[in-house]
């Protein structure tokens, strides 16, 4: 039975695709869907993207690793989400751009910016796909257990394939079946697996007291909290994902409400995916801890509502894949090869279609190399938020402070390299520097 609802799920996806072709007219139809998009869409778009693998495998396992504050992975995303509709989402839509890069151009003059920041950001974007790409296989194996590469393989054509045909209004409808999916399934597995493990005095009584230390513990402290702040946090404050949702907003007005929902129902799925972490390291102590959640799925929920269940966890993390293609495809086209090799307005939808096929097995083939959800979701964010995310803040001020196009670049140039050889070489207490040197 959960084979079979599996199969559906991944076929209807497609079919939705198929049924989005028909409103893809131009460039601005599949980057943006002619920024038409009600707060409902949005909402459910902004959910169903930001709670993907990293938000239920990951979160899951860092419960399952190390307690109650493995929530902070989305917590911090909240607290990121609210200081956005606060300070900057009528702004940002008021720019009417496809892409991030696109603003800092707007912000700094002249194309080098916009295209040494697209690289940086496609160069980290390829990660955190895989990443998702890795969390499909794992969800997948559950039900068809040694065949984790074949099922990254299958998963990652099924995204791309609707990706592909209906681009942007693709991705808005299957998000908004995805995040309805999404928030009844983690409910579900969270609630089902605290009640099997015997409640959570049960479950404190089992484990050490640090488990439910909140909000710091001894395996998690201030400066692991300060670096999920700036290098997870800042990646929702200023993300190109996040951005493309506000970007498909009908107004100002539909992006900030959106954006307000989306945090205030982030802060419970954060500690209902802990506690399920937390519940499956009482009841199998033994797995793997990014296996945590679907083995939960499987072990305390009966029979077709596993399935379910196990649906809701692959909406998670292909809603998240599908968003980081199309925003990835899309500035590989107007960001870098638009600019670079003038191509016209006409031409940017056939063009974008073979960018997102490529961006699409490029991500496969990282995800089949790499393996760990969480490693490959923190250096792809680590990358971006060492070199972006302080040039896009002080450029929505650029004139006042007197900011210019050499600093910008350095700023994306320096961060970014610092950021990338520090977690590469294992230097993670010294990340935070890369703040400061940035803004230098």
């Amino acid at each position: 039975m959960n084979h079979v609802i599996a199969g559906t799920f991944l076929l209807g996806m497609i079919l939705v695709g198929i049924l989005s072709l028909k409103k893809i007219k131009n460039a601005s139809s599949y980057f943006v869907a002619d920024r038409t998009a009600a707060t409902p869409t949005v909402t459910g778009s902004l959910l169903a993207t930001i709670i993907g693998g990293s938000s239920t495998i990951g979160i899951a396992g860092l419960g399952y690793s190390t307690g109650l504050v493995g929530a902070w992975w989305m917590l911090v995303g909240a607290i990121g989400l609210l200081v956005l509709a606060v300070w900057l989402a009528e702004r940002v839509r008021g720019y009417a751009v496809y892409t991030l890069p696109e603003i800092l151009e707007k912000q700094y003059g002249g194309n080098a910016i916009r295209i040494i920041a697209s690289v940086l950001i496609v160069t980290a974007w390829l990660g955190i796909i895989a990443a998702q790409i890795i969390a499909a296989g794992k969800i997948l194996s559950v039900l068809w257990p040694g065949y984790s590469s074949l099922l990254m393989i299958i998963a990652g054509c099924v995204f791309i394939t609707y990706t592909l045909l209906g681009g942007q209004y693709s991705i808005l409808r299957t998000d908004l079946i995805q995040a309805a999916l999404i928030v009844t399934g983690v409910a579900v597995c969270g609630v089902a697996g605290t009640a099997a493990a015997g409640g959570l005095a049960e479950m404190a009584a089992q484990l050490p007291p640090s488990y439910f230390a909140f909000p710091t513990s001894p395996a998690f402290g201030w400066i692991d909290l300060l670096t999920f702040l700036f290098f997870v946090g800042a990646t929702f404050l200023v993300g190109p994902d996040i951005y493309s949702r506000i970007f498909c907003s009908r107004d100002p007005r539909v992006a900030r409400r959106s954006l307000v929902l989306t945090a205030s129902v982030m802060v419970p799925l954060a500690f209902l995916i802990t506690l399920a972490g937390i519940a499956a390291r009482v009841l199998m102590p033994e797995i793997q801890p990014e296996s945590a959640l679907p083995a939960l799925a499987m072990q305390t929920i009966p029979g077709g509502l596993s399935g379910l269940v196990i649906i809701a966890l692959l909406a998670a993390v292909m809603s998240s894949a599908d968003t980081c293609l199309l925003t990835t495809g899309t500035i590989v086209t107007a960001d870098i090869l638009a600019p670079l090799l003038k191509i016209k307005e006409k031409d940017l939808l056939g063009v974008s279609r073979v960018c997102v096929v490529i961006t699409g097995i490029a991500s496969l083939l990282i995800a089949l190399r790499l393996q760990g959800v969480i490693a490959s979701l923190l250096l792809g964010y680590t990358v971006y938020s060492a070199g972006l995310v302080i040039p896009i803040l002080l450029g929505f001020h650029s004139r006042r402070l007197g900011l210019n196009a050499g600093g910008g670049i350095a700023a994306v140039i320096v961060g970014g390299a610092a950021g990338l050889f520090l977690k590469l070489s294992g230097h993670d207490s010294l990340l935070l520097c890369t703040i400061p040197l940035s803004a230098i």
